[in-house]
């Protein structure tokens, strides 16, 4: 446990240039505090002590706005940034080294009783408010844009922005800090607009060419 603790305080100190010292990364950083929280929690979990083990995450979700269910499977150095309005649901999984944003939902697309929630590989970067639904399997080194809503898989090394999610840039691979700068990300949608604007230009400079070839389009005889 003290292995992980150190491990969590290096993490948020590497990810956040905000941090300055590890007593002010343990005592204000609540994303922190709720892994720890949680942490705990699983350990409860696994050994049958089930509601013990929800009243403390209930308590943590309380303290940090965080809600990650003692059930779900999180690797090692989870960096959380600004994370009110987190959830974590039970069956979802995640690898080593994520990363997530204020307001990403990890949640369930059923009521049945077996894995509901996504899977994320390592390295995974979840942008502020994402909503990754469903048991779907997100690979290594994927960058969600903020907003998106992701509801299929994602292969590893990619990029997925967009309302449903959309894989925009496939085996593409990215440092951390590169990854944090939410900016750069692409915008298919834009993107679209200005494919249709640039067409559009085109076509009005054809059609003003072609009307100055037939005499700018002389007024018809009465």
């Amino acid at each position: 446990m003290l292995t992980l603790i150190r491990e969590d305080i290096q993490a948020a100190r590497a990810k956040d240039p905000a941090a300055r010292g590890w007593l002010e990364i343990v005592i204000c950083y609540p994303g922190l505090q709720a892994i720890w929280i949680y942490r705990v929690a699983h350990w409860l979990w696994e050994r049958g002590l089930k509601f013990s083990a929800r009243v403390l995450s209930h308590l943590g979700r309380f303290l940090t706005g965080v809600e990650i269910h003692p059930a779900a499977e999180i690797g090692r150095r989870l960096f959380i940034d600004h994370g009110m309005g987190i959830v974590i649901g039970e069956t979802a999984e995640l690898g080593n080294d994520c990363v997530m944003f204020k307001g990403v939902v990890l949640g369930g697309v059923s009521t049945e009783k077996k894995k509901r929630h996504p899977t994320l590989g390592n390295r995974v970067v979840v942008g502020t408010n994402a909503c990754v639904l469903g048991p779907i399997e997100i690979g290594d080194d994927v960058m969600i844009g903020s907003g998106s809503v992701v509801i299929r898989s994602a292969p590893s090394g990619c990029t997925v922005v967009g309302v449903p999610g959309r894989v925009v840039n496939k085996q593409e691979k990215r440092r951390i800090a590169e990854e944090m700068n939410h900016g750069s990300l692409p915008d298919p949608v834009a993107d679209a607009l200005r494919v249709i604007m640039d067409d559009q230009r085109k076509l009005d400079e054809r059609l003003r060419k072609l009307e100055g070839k037939d005499g700018s389009c002389a007024q018809p005889k009465p």
